[in-house]
């Protein structure tokens, strides 16, 4: 139980790897808050499975692309359970198109939800998480790759590492800054759209030849998110089998 009592708020965790990461953190002790922004439905069947297994969380409703929601999201927290110790923001949205097919709402979308998402509930933790805290960000290992379809989708990426790095070194108060960059996952997310041909020359550029699974990002963030890791800081940490 490395988490034990620790109070974390997970960002788009109805669903997907953030559903696999609120499961695991809630499994190691933590006490939990599911967020979504639309998905009430499974954010309520995240909390159930986290409850039937005898954990304690919450869900609050918040866009973090919007400033008022996001400070609702930590002020129902803190009400709640007295404090934040941890913030994992998983919240994210992808669009595969080549640049020059992306609208301008695309570009908004994308880069509200994944870049001022990501400002704005840290700019809330600067001040709200407490003492000792720790941050773990989502990037993608896309960042690293000349993806085609993935030009914006990696730009948010590279723009949230950046943040990470520099943020690190801006916060203080002994708090840790890191960012988690998943390869390939089998998610409803990054498979939508996508054909058998080009899963399986995916798995063929991974070490162990499949895809990961949700779990197998959760579990590295349940590290990141517990004391062992506070050394780290300021990182981006690859969790993507060796995807070259």
């Amino acid at each position: 139980m490395t988490l034990q009592d620790k109070v974390i708020i997970v960002t788009g965790s109805s669903r997907g790897i953030g559903k696999e990461v609120a499961i695991q953190l809630a499994k190691n002790g933590a006490k939990v808050v599911i967020n979504h922004s639309n998905s009430e439905a499974e954010a309520n069947e995240t909390l159930n499975t986290i409850i039937n297994k005898g954990g304690e969380c919450i869900v609050v409703k918040a866009d973090v692309s919007n400033k008022q929601d996001v400070e609702a999201l930590f002020n129902k927290t803190i009400e709640t359970f007295g404090k934040v110790d941890v913030l994992i923001n998983n919240a994210g949205i992808m669009y595969n198109k080549l640049l020059k097919d992306n609208t301008q709402d695309d570009f908004t979308k994308l880069f509200d939800v994944n870049v001022r998402g990501v400002f704005n509930t840290m700019q809330e933790a600067a001040t709200k998480l407490s003492d000792n805290g720790i941050i773990v960000n989502f990037s993608s290992s896309t960042v690293k790759l000349m993806f085609p379809k993935y030009a914006l989708y990696s730009a948010t990426k590279a723009a949230v590492e950046q943040m990470t790095r520099v943020f690190a070194k801006e916060v203080g108060r002994g708090i840790s800054v890191n960012a988690i960059a998943p390869g390939a996952t089998a998610t409803d997310l990054f498979l939508n759209g996508k054909s058998q041909e080009t899963i399986d020359k995916l798995k063929s550029m991974i070490a162990f030849n499949r895809l990961a699974e949700p779990i197998d990002i959760a579990r590295v963030v349940v590290f990141l998110a517990s004391d062992d890791s506070k050394w780290i800081s300021g990182q981006v940490i690859g969790a993507n089998g060796g995807l070259i």
